[in-house]
């Protein structure tokens, strides 16, 4: 009809070889190309491949592994070593040998040093202290009594007390004894210092003075009951290893060292039975022990 577009939608005539205009491939309107796939690889390929990733990854774990057991071995064998350095070395430190000349001093300044505290006061001032009387005649001086231990600033005169704390003193222990006769009044002090070394430099400074030293120690009730400062008539001291022994002495009737005329001589005992009591306790206190031979006994 006149006006009407032809329809493209409509079949074409048998035979007509003309491709559609709206189809620019010429394929058939409504039919899907088809499009051919890639050929898949191949499967011998891929499991070579597959083969080749998994022995890279196992040599790879190998090496790993051979790395870590050298270094385990490396650290065993190191640690062994060190064990058995340390094993010697212990043995041949603890095993029993004979002691060196410096072991030998060190053991004794040792013992000495600690006497003090592990003896008990009973063993620092024994009940009887053996002297010589008159005539060399041997006596025996008996221990009246033992004070509390003190300070040592406390048991001493003030200008014996500035040495003693400047020198590093630990401790003063005291004890009070009479002569034979019961007519002679002795007190002993023992200056503990902190080694022998600082009793030496305390005894280069102490005063020569007579009249001062250890503070005597009365005990009421008993012949010492009337001994004090007043009644001193010499004080002395003797050094013993780390130890100070002071020794003072009056008469057990109380008589001061004032009442005593200038000319008068003292008792001849008075003096030389004090001095002998104080260096019998510090000969018991810094006498030589017996060391032995060995580091682990009388067996080397």
């Amino acid at each position: 009809m006149k006006g009407r577009r032809p329809t493209s939608g409509l079949p074409r005539a048998e035979g007509d070889a003309t491709p559609r205009r709206d189809n620019p491939l010429g394929a058939t309107t409504g039919r899907r190309s088809r499009v051919r796939a890639w050929p898949a690889a191949n499967s011998r390929e891929r499991a070579a491949v597959r083969q080749r990733i998994e022995m890279d990854a196992l040599q790879q774990g190998v090496r790993y592994r051979r790395m870590f057991v050298a270094m385990l071995g490396v650290i065993i064998v190191v640690s062994s070593m060190i064990v058995l350095l340390g094993t010697v070395g212990l043995f041949a430190e603890t095993r029993s040998r004979p002691l060196t000349p410096a072991e030998r001093d060190q053991y004794q300044q040792e013992e000495i040093a600690r006497r003090w505290q592990a003896w008990p006061s009973t063993g620092v001032f024994p009940e009887e202290v053996k002297y010589l009387g008159l005539d060399r005649a041997q006596q025996y001086a008996r221990r009246i009594g033992i004070a509390p231990e003190t300070e040592c600033a406390k048991g001493v005169d003030a200008a014996v007390a500035g040495v003693l704390q400047s020198h590093g003193c630990v401790s003063m222990l005291r004890a009070t004894y009479t002569d034979q006769t019961a007519s002679f009044v002795i007190t002993v002090g023992v200056a503990v210092l902190k080694d022998e070394e600082s009793r030496v430099s305390a005894t280069e400074e102490l005063t020569q003075d007579d009249r001062v030293g250890v503070l005597p120690v009365a005990f009421p009730g008993t012949v010492t009951e009337r001994f004090g400062p007043q009644q001193r008539q010499r004080t002395g001291w003797v050094g013993a290893g780390p130890y100070i022994v002071f020794s003072t002495a009056g008469y057990a009737d109380g008589r001061t060292r004032a009442a005593i005329p200038p000319e008068e001589i003292l008792h001849s005992e008075l003096w030389p039975a004090a001095k002998s009591v104080g260096n019998q306790i510090a000969y018991f206190l810094a006498d030589p022990p017996k060391v032995p031979p060995c580091t682990q006994g009388n067996v080397c």
